[in-house]
């Protein structure tokens, strides 16, 4: 990988819309050619995919938080998490807690029903969130 790539990670980070001739002129190549690279990049999986980043205050999920678990049912535990519907990220950990689960939903209600749900796997700690500081910043 070089500079020109890492350019063209940087730019789509920012603008994952950006048409292939945009994104050329930005990092000095040809539309072909910057189709080219992408598509490496796309074959090394390094870029995974392509989202659209949805606010979820306006879907009315007020609530966000962050759950730490130490739990000794892992298959259970990330194949609950994987069914659940307001589980929006779900990360193993080294440490004191084995699990970081981030939950998005309408109320505090839900969230507690949720917290309830995970009691058989294990103490879960919870922590809400106010506001975000950084809420995306590109890897590179």
């Amino acid at each position: 990988m070089d500079e020109i790539d890492l350019d063209i990670l940087n730019n789509l980070q920012e603008n994952a819309r950006l048409s292939m001739t945009e994104l050329g002129k930005r990092v000095g190549l040809s539309t072909p050619a910057t189709n080219e690279r992408v598509k490496k990049l796309e074959d090394k999986e390094v870029i995974k995919g392509y989202r659209a980043i949805i606010d979820p205050e306006k879907l009315d999920k007020n609530v966000t938080a962050f759950i730490l678990f130490d739990t000794k049912q892992g298959k259970k535990f990330r194949d609950f998490c994987n069914g659940h519907p307001v589980v929006v990220e779900c990360h193993r950990l080294a440490g004191q807690y084995s699990y970081l689960v981030k939950v998005v939903v309408e109320s505090v209600k839900v969230l507690e029903e949720f917290i309830d749900a995970t009691l058989p796997f294990g103490e879960p700690s919870t922590l809400i969130k106010l506001s975000s500081v950084v809420e995306f910043k590109p890897v590179l």
